[in-house]
C-alpha cells in the first residue's frame, strides 16, 4: 500500500497544492522558472502539505479552507528551498534519481533558486493574519537552517554522539513536521492544547521518518533512492546506523581509514563500509529508535477528538515507520 491512499480523502486537496505551487514559482526569468519547475516535477511524498492539512480537520476546516492551503503550500516550499541549497552543500548531482539543480546550472544559480523559492513561500505566509502562524513558521526556519549548520559542522566526524545526531535531525528534519502539523490546526482554529498534541505528534513522526531515511540509505536501492547506497556516508554525513556500527571496534577502524584521507572516500571505499555496517546490528538497533518515537506520536493522538483524521494519521505513522523506500 503507497502512503497517499491512506490519505486519498484530501486527494482534490493536494492536487490544488501541487497546482497551487506551479502556480506560485511560476517565475519570469527563464532560469528561475526552468530551475524551479524541474524541481517540482521531481516529485516527492508532500508529508508536510499532508499533515497540515490533515491537522486543520481537528478545527474549522471548511472557514478557513484558503488560509490552510496557503500555510500547506508555503510549508512544501520551505522545504523544496532546503533541498536545491542541501544539493549544494553536498555537491549532489542527483535528487530522486533526477539532476539536481547545481547540477543542470552551478552552485550561484542553485543557491538563487532555492531563495527564490523559499520568498515565495514567505508570499504564501502573507495571506495569514494569525500573528502565532508566522511566530511558529518563523522559528521553524531558524531549526531548519540551525540543523543544516550542524550537519555541515558535523561532516565526517566519527567521534560525534547519539544526542548531536538526534539534536540534528530535529532541527533539520523533524520540527518542520511538527510544525506542519501545528500550523494547519492553529489556521483552522484549533485549541492550543490540541494544536500542541498535533505538534508533538509530528515531532515524534518526522524524528521517526528521518531515522527511517537513514536506515535506507543503507538498505534500499540505488534505483528506489535515486541517488548511490552509501550516499550519506559518501557525503561524511554520520547517521544513527552508523553511530550504532561504530560501537565495533573493527567498523569504526575501517572508517576512521577512510575518513582520514579524504581521496580514499569513493563509491568503491564506501560500499565496503556499507557491507561491514550490516554485519553488524546497527539497523536493527536503528529500527528500535525509530520505533520508540513512533510509539510517542500515537500516544500524542490519545486525548485528540475520535473524528476520521485521527485513524488517518495514526495509519500514516505506522506506514511511515514500515516503508521500503
Amino acid at each position: 500500500m503507497q502512503i497517499a491512499t491512506l490519505y486519498k480523502d484530501i486527494k482534490k486537496d493536494i492536487q490544488h497544492i501541487e497546482r497551487r505551487l506551479t502556480k506560485v514559482i511560476d517565475a519570469d526569468h527563464p532560469i528561475l522558472h526552468k530551475a524551479s519547475i524541474q524541481l517540482l516535477r521531481a516529485g516527492g511524498k508532500r508529508i508536510r502539505p499532508v499533515f497540515a492539512l490533515l491537522c486543520a480537520d481537528f478545527g474549522d476546516r471548511e472557514t478557513k479552507d484558503e488560509q490552510v492551503k496557503a500555510v500547506a503550500t508555503a510549508l512544501e516550499l520551505i522545504h523544496m528551498a532546503s533541498l536545491v541549497h542541501d544539493d549544494v552543500v553536498d555537491d549532489a548531482d542527483l535528487r530522486r534519481g533526477k539532476p539536481t539543480i547545481k547540477k543542470m546550472y552551478d552552485d550561484k544559480t542553485a543557491i538563487y533558486t532555492g531563495d527564490y523559492i523559499l520568498a515565495c513561500s514567505i508570499e504564501e505566509m502573507a495571506k495569514i493574519k494569525q500573528k502565532e502562524v508566522h511566530k511558529v513558521l518563523a522559528k521553524s526556519l531558524v531549526n531548519v537552517v540551525e540543523g543544516e549548520i550542524s550537519q555541515i559542522e558535523d561532516k565526517y566526524n566519527i567521534n560525534q554522539n547519539l544526542r548531536q545526531y538526534l539534536r540534528r535531525i530535529k532541527r533539520k528534519t523533524a520540527l518542520l513536521i511538527a510544525s506542519s502539523c501545528k500550523l494547519g490546526a492553529l489556521t483552522a482554529g484549533t485549541s492550543k492544547e490540541d494544536a500542541n498534541r498535533l505538534f508533538q505528534y509530528g515531532y515524534n513522526v518526522g524524528m521517526s521518518f528521518q531515522i527511517i531515511d537513514d536506515i535506507l540509505d543503507f538498505t534500499s536501492t540505488t534505483e528506489k533512492l535515486g541517488k548511490p547506497v552509501g550516499n550519506d556516508l559518501l557525503q561524511g554525513h554520520i547517521t544513527l546506523p552508523v553511530l550504532f556500527a561504530m560501537e565495533d571496534p573493527s567498523f569504526k577502524q575501517a572508517l576512521e581509514n577512510v575518513f582520514h584521507d579524504k581521496t580514499l572516500i569513493t563509491e568503491q571505499s564506501i560500499e565496503h563500509i556499507v557491507r561491514l555496517l550490516l554485519e553488524t546490528d546497527a539497523i536493527e538497533q536503528s529500527y528500535l529508535v525509530s520505533n520508540m518515537y513512533l510509539q510517542k506520536a500515537l500516544k500524542s493522538l490519545e486525548k485528540l477528538e475520535n473524528i476520521k483524521t485521527k485513524k488517518t494519521l495514526i495509519k500514516i505513522a505506522h506506514k511511515l515507520g514500515e516503508r521500503s523506500f
